[in-house]
């Protein structure tokens, strides 16, 4: 693990022409850690199978509600812009604004809703396995 913050650290001076005497130094900031959903669930274990990250980058308008669905695996999200309530379908509610995480539910049903005027952005990242859906919507 020291090997790869070192590396990090390298490359991230190397691309941006920083040097270790610049006033400015590197930052990091946990956005999200936890061994618990949003509404207070443990995280399931990871199953079987070949790891497969996906990161997606979900833009929902102004008004829109999604369908209910879950999902299969551990995932959390960044809202980049906008807001989002995410309710499940036991009335759990998490009202999220622009630059607010969330580790997700995972097998349990929910919904989001963008209840703003503006575009809600928000990134995603699902740790999945190979060939298995990471979204599963109500029928």
């Amino acid at each position: 693990m020291k090997g790869l913050i070192s590396g990090l650290c390298f490359a991230l001076l190397a691309a941006g022409n920083v040097s270790a005497n610049d006033s400015k130094p590197v930052t990091v900031d946990v956005l999200a850690k936890s061994t618990v959903s949003w509404d207070g669930s443990e995280l399931p274990s990871y199953p079987a199978g070949k790891p497969e990250i996906t990161i997606l980058k979900i833009d929902i308008a102004p008004g829109v509600k999604l369908p209910l669905h879950e999902h299969p695996v551990i995932n959390a999200g960044y809202l980049v812009s906008g807001e989002l309530t995410v309710i499940t379908e036991d009335n759990k509610t998490l009202e999220m604004k622009a630059g607010d995480t969330l580790v997700e539910v995972v097998n349990k049903w929910h919904y989001g809703v963008n209840n703003g005027d503006v575009p809600a952005e928000i990134v995603v990242f699902y740790a999945g396995i190979k060939d298995k859906p990471l979204t599963i919507k109500h029928k």
